[in-house]
């Protein structure tokens, strides 16, 4: 059978489509981070033509938003030929492409060399900036540190979740910062343990409080490196898997009881409220019972800090929405090509998130700042003799 070929009054129509098609995913993924930064509603979006060195590129889908603020960074409101290619390579990179990919595409649809090895040296630069952020120097001290692992789809040899381990400080006047983040293929104590010591090497040594998960190694690899740190297990983790593991008609009871515990105004009058827990419902939920029990000191540890900031250092609730709105960003790559494609996005919206929240303080820590200050004294003693 004959092989069939491209006419060559195919191809550059071919081609006009591959560019509409890259450049309209660069402008979805730019209205996304918008959305995700100001806040607004996504409306559809008009069209447009666009001169190219391939011809001009008839009925354009540009997104925009139903407030009328987004403008793609693409080319100016009324431009109607050249584009700024500095912007599209810089969407490109964000989409996590490749550096010979882009090659590619700048190649095929815009008529311009680019070699991987000069887009490579572009690359380098943001892998030189995570570098240069990662090592920043850290306080000595942080009130709260709140931990918790994002699991994302990458491609290594083979596409697989990964887990990209975050760390959120929280300064006794209520500052929030996103410290670091490492990608490891699988959540671990192991991993957390090494990212504590990168913060330790940075110059943390002072910590009151870590809020984690129940991951099983979790809290000793906390006190390896910070001993004098309280370890507070995140309550909401527990009460999802306590849902998972009673029927439905008994569910409502059970959380009522357990709320009434967890807000309780003080550590005996919680344990009051757990004992009567106890007796209620250990001959039908014995399995539920003994897991509370024994994480009973890690999960009700808040209660020995002011009653202000309760509420936001009894969960990693705090952590997970700063997730949520990393999800909405990242849902544009459904694939990660590589660990260096999630790293140079995840770095770019966490410092993103740190220029944003900048001189704003947590609701509660102002009121709870003299506390939080006096806790540090009695348990860094050195720090106020120096001071």
């Amino acid at each position: 059978m004959k092989q069939q070929t491209l006419s060559p009054d195919i191809l550059p129509e071919i081609l006009r489509e591959m560019a509409k098609i890259a450049l309209e995913a660069v402008m979805q993924a730019e209205r996304e981070v918008f959305l995700a930064e100001h806040g607004g509603t996504k409306n559809g979006h008009y069209t447009r033509n666009l001169d190219t060195s391939l011809g001009r590129l008839e009925g354009l889908r540009v997104p925009r938003d139903r407030e009328g603020r987004f403008r793609t960074q693409l080319w100016a409101p009324y431009q109607r030929r050249a584009l700024d290619l500095e912007r599209l390579i810089a969407g490109m990179f964000m989409q996590g492409l490749s550096v010979r990919r882009i090659a590619e595409v700048l190649e095929t649809v815009l008529h311009m060399s680019y070699s991987p090895a000069t887009l490579s040296r572009m690359a380098e630069i943001t892998l030189e900036e995570i570098q240069t952020w990662r090592e920043r120097p850290l306080p000595r001290g942080y009130a709260i540190l709140m931990v918790d692992a994002l699991f994302v789809s990458v491609r290594r040899d083979t596409v697989a979740k990964e887990a990209v381990l975050v760390v959120l400080g929280i300064t006794e006047s209520g500052q929030r910062e996103l410290l670091d983040f490492e990608v490891a293929p699988a959540e671990g104590a192991q991993g957390w343990h090494a990212l504590f010591q990168r913060l330790y090497r940075r110059g943390l040594r002072e910590v009151l409080l870590v809020v984690g998960d129940g991951l099983t190694g979790l809290e000793e690899a906390v006190k390896a490196v910070f001993p004098r740190a309280d370890f507070q297990r995140c309550t909401v983790h527990q009460l999802r898997n306590t849902r998972h593991q009673v029927r439905r008609k008994d569910w409502e009871s059970i959380r009522q009881d357990l709320k009434a515990m967890l807000d309780a105004p003080d550590l005996e009058t919680a344990l009051a409220h757990w004992a009567a827990f106890r007796e209620q419902w250990q001959a039908r939920y014995p399995k539920v019972v003994a897991s509370w029990e024994q994480n009973l000191d890690p999960l009700l540890t808040f209660l020995r800090y002011p009653k202000a900031i309760r509420t936001v250092i009894r969960s990693t609730n705090l952590l997970e929405r700063t997730f949520k709105e990393l999800r909405r960003r990242f849902k544009v790559i459904e694939v990660f090509p590589s660990v260096a494609a999630l790293e140079r996005m995840t770095y770019w919206h966490l410092a993103r998130l740190n220029a944003r929240w900048d001189g704003r303080s947590l609701r509660g820590f102002r009121e709870a700042q003299e506390d939080l200050r006096r806790m540090f004294a009695q348990r860094y003693p050195p720090l106020t003799q120096k001071s």
